[in-house]
């Protein structure tokens, strides 16, 4: 059925998964506390994940995405690790 509309579902999931990164506060502030180098300091990063709105959308992204850097959800990449051996 033609419903008129270009959009297709991978433009419409890109849409959607864009909507809640514009939302991030990570988007506002200073992408280097999210992605410290080794052995630095991922407590800023985590106090803004803590306060963020999309929070859970940010780490299922980086679980779906297999995100290997950063402090995503305010989860460290080892923190994710340790998430998908438990969920399975």
């Amino acid at each position: 059925m033609d419903t008129g509309s270009d959009l297709t579902f991978d433009a419409l999931f890109g849409a959607v998964e864009q909507e809640w990164q514009d939302q991030a506060l990570c988007a506002q502030t200073d992408p280097e506390a999210f992605f410290p180098e080794k052995g630095g300091s991922t407590r800023e990063a985590k106090r803004i994940c803590q306060a963020c709105g999309v929070r859970d959308e940010c780490l299922e992204f980086a679980l779906e995405h297999d995100e290997r850097f950063g402090i995503w959800g305010g989860l460290s990449e080892r923190e994710r690790r340790r998430l998908k051996k438990q969920i399975g």
